[in-house]
């Protein structure tokens, strides 16, 4: 699959202005479509994400072929674009999309915070059952069972008919049943349940032991339990898309002694970082002002490769914060609001660690990694810039422990 990160920082070809195509649309169709034509699938996915999201339906109704480039759109990218379609309209979108394009959105929106939330996931079911069965089975068997065991015991309850024979058992008031032994009750009886119910008639039709699996979890496994292990499976998969899980995002904000603050490596390998691969689409860093341009302003002194390097670990760095910050992954407002606080916080650790090092600023990006000038930041910023304790933090407060060691970047 393709993501932003394969594709140059600055595009190398001219792309069509989102805006003035759209506008072209409105006025001669086949004039816009013609144009997009002419773009490779690799341009088209820049300029729909180029485009701000109001603009993108207009855009993606303009493909040529669609299911050439769907597949291409990067994760995030793709998230943002269904909701601001609208879930449900976007079921011809989730058909043509991935497994993994599928998982991304449903990790990014269907949790608060550390919490997974059936709610949410509901209208990206209703989207997928939308899209048709087969999309439905590879959503299904895409996803952990936990996570969707959650999402049924959301919206019911399982009763099972007893194998002995019994006169006397009649099926639950409410009750629907798929294959006369597994009944599902609505726990809320206005509820639409057709989401639910084609979703489990798709796997009892083409994935039997996924569909009994499912519905012995919903009788028999605790929710919490649930939570649990589906937290812990979608912390593995944003941890592959460059989100760290909380813990360890936390350790941006741990407390640091002021005596350690000018404390250098000698290699000057902190920016030698590869290409990975961005759930987002992002070119290049917006221009900063005020205490976040001096950041900025010091990565224009350093060479090609180097500033290349600094881009990936500061978009690594506002994973962090976000993750950390517990902000919402698929609100598309996300990305640049952490960049602003990464920056801005970065750029007071730069200047601290510049002076107490009796360095060049330039010097200590090469020498010092991000989430290090970041945490330094932190510690001497005059506001409090961690985030509100939330009862989602769980137990552990090793971030405020001040273990010295870097944490790895994504």
């Amino acid at each position: 699959m393709l993501h932003a990160s394969h594709m140059p920082l600055q595009i190398d070809i001219a792309l069509p202005d989102p805006r003035a195509l759209v506008k072209l649309a409105r006025a001669d169709r086949s004039a816009a479509r013609a144009q997009m034509e002419s773009l490779a699938p690799e341009a088209q996915v820049a300029t729909i994400c180029e485009a701000e999201l109001g603009l993108r339906r207009t855009l993606l109704d303009l493909l040529p072929h669609p299911e050439e480039v769907v597949p291409l759109i990067p994760e995030a990218e793709l998230c943002f674009t269904c909701k601001a379609i609208g879930v449900d309209d976007a079921a011809w979108l989730l058909a043509l999309a991935t497994e993994e394009q599928i998982v991304a959105c449903i990790d990014l929106d269907g949790f608060r915070g550390l919490r997974p939330s059936p709610a949410r996931q509901g209208s990206w079911w209703a989207g997928l059952a939308e899209a048709g069965s087969e999309t439905l089975l590879r959503a299904a068997r895409a996803l952990d069972p936990e996570l969707i065991s959650l999402y049924l015991k959301h919206h019911v309850d399982v009763d099972l008919k007893p194998s002995a024979t019994d006169d006397d058992w009649e099926p639950p008031d409410g009750g629907q049943t798929i294959d006369g032994q597994f009944y599902v009750i609505a726990r809320d009886p206005k509820d639409d349940l057709a989401p639910l119910l084609a979703l489990l008639r798709t796997l009892f039709q083409e994935d039997y032991w996924l569909y009994f699996r499912l519905l012995q979890s919903v009788l028999h496994e605790q929710t919490t339990e649930l939570e649990e292990w589906a937290l812990r499976w979608r912390t593995g998969r944003l941890e592959d898309l460059g989100f760290p899980s909380w813990d360890e995002s936390m350790r941006i904000y741990g407390f640091l002694r002021s005596d350690r603050f000018g404390d250098v490596p000698e290699g000057t390998g902190a920016l030698d970082l590869e290409s990975w691969a961005m759930p987002v689409w992002i070119t290049d860093l917006p221009a900063a002002a005020g205490p976040a341009a001096l950041l900025f302003r010091t990565v224009a002194e350093l060479e090609t490769e180097e500033r290349q390097g600094f881009f990936y670990a500061f978009i690594a760095l506002a994973n962090r914060v976000a993750v950390a910050d517990r902000l919402d992954l698929s609100d598309a407002e996300t990305l640049p609001s952490t960049i602003a606080k990464a920056a801005e916080v970065t750029s007071l650790g730069l200047e601290e660690v510049g002076r107490s090092a009796d360095l060049g600023l330039a010097e200590v990006l090469r020498r010092v990694s991000l989430e290090r000038l970041f945490r330094v930041g932190v510690n001497v910023s005059k506001s409090d810039v961690r985030p509100t304790p939330s009862e989602d933090d769980g137990d552990d407060d090793s971030h405020n422990s001040d273990d010295d060691s870097e944490p790895r970047t994504g």
